[in-house]
């Protein structure tokens, strides 16, 4: 047997959404499960002679921890 709702979205090939899928905003709560950490992407412009040597973001990254490395703390 077929779920009616089933068979009238199959009926209905206009319509986007069910009804059941109406969301009310305004009862929504945070996602207790995730990071409340904001990791902000940062992006940085690398000059073209540059940016043939490091072609992805892990050369980069990779590059600039070793010279964080060789800098003395002081």
């Amino acid at each position: 047997m077929k779920n009616s709702q089933a068979s009238e979205a199959d009926n209905n090939p206009d319509s986007d959404l069910l009804p059941e899928y109406n969301f009310d905003y305004r009862k929504a709560r945070p996602n207790r499960f995730t990071s409340h950490e904001e990791k902000t992407p940062l992006t940085v412009m690398l000059d073209p002679d540059v940016a043939e040597v490091f072609t992805t973001s892990e050369a980069v990254n990779k590059a600039l921890r070793a010279l964080l490395s060789a800098i003395p703390k002081t």
